[in-house]
Parts: C-alpha cells; sequence; structure tokens
C-alpha cells in the first residue's frame, strides 16, 4: 500500500472550524475538547472495519514491536491505517490533520501513527503518563487525536488532563506504569494542576500536546470503550538520537530507515496536511 493521500471516499475533506479562543484555550492548557470532528455516519461507517483489524491482530497475539505489555490496560493495534483501506481514508482525513495543524500553529503535520485503543469492561484506569517520552522527534510540536468510536461518558474510560502541563517540558523519566501514576499524580498535586475531562459522543475529539500529562478513567461499564487516536507533528521535524528503548523501539518502528539527524519523513509518515495544499488545490 502506498502512503499518499487517498481520494475522499466519506467526505472528511471539509474544514471544521476552530476559533482564535479555542486555540488559545489549546496552547494555555495543552489539550482540547472539540464536538463532532467526525459525523456519527463518518465513525459508524468506519468501527466495523476497526473491530475487524483488532479483532484478527489480537487473535494472532502481535504486539507489533512493543517492549512493555499494556494488555492490562487495553487492547491495542497500531497502523491501522495499512490494514483497511476505509481506515486509511479516515485517518488521513484532512479535515482531522488541519485542525492539528492549527492548534499547533505549523504550516504541515505528518502522521506518526494511529492507534486503536479499546479499553474492556472492567478495565483499570490508564496511569498518568506524558507521550513524548516515547517519541525521538526534535519538536515539541506533536500532538494526538483522541475519538471515541462510542458514545463515551467518563465512566467508560474518557481521559483527564492535567491543565497547562505540557508547559513543563520533559518531566519524569518513566514509562507507563503504576510508578509513573504515583510519581505523576505527586506532581499534579505539588502543582495544583487543575484536571478536566468530558463525557463525550462517538465523532468527539480531544486533542492534546505531546509534553501533556493525562491519563484515563477506568472502565466501570459492561461494555468495551472503543477510541482512535492519531498521532501528528509538524513536518520538518526531525529525529533524535534515542534517549532510552522505547525511543529507540519507536525509532524503527515508526520512523523505518530514518537515522538521527534526518528528517522524520519514512514512508510511514505521510504528509497529512500543509497550507500550501490549500494555496494550490
Amino acid at each position: 500500500m502506498t502512503s499518499s493521500a487517498p481520494s475522499d471516499q466519506i467526505g472528511l475533506s471539509s474544514r471544521y472550524p476552530v476559533s482564535a479562543e479555542q486555540v488559545g484555550f489549546y496552547r494555555s492548557n495543552g489539550h482540547i475538547c472539540l464536538p463532532g470532528l467526525a459525523a456519527r455516519h463518518e465513525v459508524d461507517g468506519v468501527l466495523p472495519a476497526i473491530d475487524r483489524v483488532l479483532a484478527a491482530t489480537t487473535a494472532r497475539s502481535d504486539v507489533q514491536g512493543r517492549i512493555e505489555d499494556y494488555s492490562s490496560l487495553f487492547q491495542q493495534v497500531t497502523n491501522v491505517w495499512r490494514m483497511d483501506e476505509r481506515v486509511r481514508t479516515f485517518v488521513f482525513a484532512r479535515r482531522f490533520a488541519g485542525v492539528a495543524a492549527e492548534l499547533m500553529g505549523v504550516e504541515g503535520v505528518r502522521l506518526y501513527h494511529d492507534q486503536a485503543l479499546y479499553k474492556p469492561a472492567g478495565g483499570k484506569l490508564t496511569p498518568w503518563h506524558q507521550d513524548q517520552f516515547y517519541w525521538p522527534l526534535d519538536t515539541s510540536h506533536t500532538i494526538t487525536l483522541w475519538m471515541p468510536l462510542i458514545d463515551l461518558p467518563r465512566a467508560m474510560g474518557t481521559m483527564l488532563f492535567a491543565c497547562g502541563s505540557h508547559r513543563e517540558g520533559a518531566l519524569v523519566d518513566r514509562s507507563i506504569s503504576d510508578e509513573s501514576n504515583r510519581v505523576f499524580a505527586g506532581l499534579v498535586e505539588e502543582k495544583r494542576w487543575q484536571v478536566e475531562s468530558y463525557d463525550m459522543k462517538a465523532g468527539d475529539v480531544t486533542f492534546h500536546a505531546g509534553w501533556t500529562v493525562h491519563s484515563a478513567h477506568p472502565n466501570t461499564s459492561g461494555r468495551s470503550r472503543k477510541v482512535l487516536t492519531v498521532i501528528y507533528y509538524a513536518d520538518g521535524a526531525r529525529v533524535v538520537e534515542p534517549e532510552n528503548d522505547f525511543r529507540k523501539t519507536d525509532m524503527e518502528v515508526f520512523l523505518p530507515g530514518c537515522r538521527p539527524g534526518e528528517a522524520a519523513a519514512s514512508p510511514l509518515n505521510p504528509l497529512l496536511y500543509s497550507t500550501s495544499q490549500d494555496e494550490n488545490p
């Protein structure tokens, strides 16, 4: 499968209006919740494909290069776009990538990877952590879209964000774990960061910055929490020398062929949005 942008099969090239107030909120708090970034019929159209890919990958016990086992937290599949054409169209949506670029204030964004994250009924809380601990990129212009594929009240495991924590940069040299949860929870209390979470509908999204301290509620319902995430970074970013084994693995798996000092632009990292595309349609 090639990495060029697909034709718009399900109407995902339209612009989603983002106000100056929303941009300001994101940059101040390190996260934002935006309602209805995807329409219900768009989500319903792609959900069966994601379900199938996750079920098949889980049945093969394929860890996709991960060096830690997060199965106690959720079922996950990375780069679902490579396994199903309809998912590819959805993940590559210019509507989504355009919002990511606008919130960060950059001219273009590339795909780092997507992820289906299904937290089973009764699944425990996701520990506090920072995503960019894992990413060997030389930029703080990184952002994650987190989209429920079904309606999610907080009780099913929506996200919690420590407002303003992204401005601190790297805080704790630990991967996601009970230990990271203990240390970050102490920082949240010590620094008196306001913690925000949301009830969400299918197609609503949160965006959060790579250094934003965040976690997720446990799933206390009797149903699986179904979520798709898409991670973007600013076009022009370069690969840094990995400082830990997680970044080394990420470099090999998600930036194949890219070495430290080189542009982070492998075939798995297509340019999903740029302002020049708008200027020269």
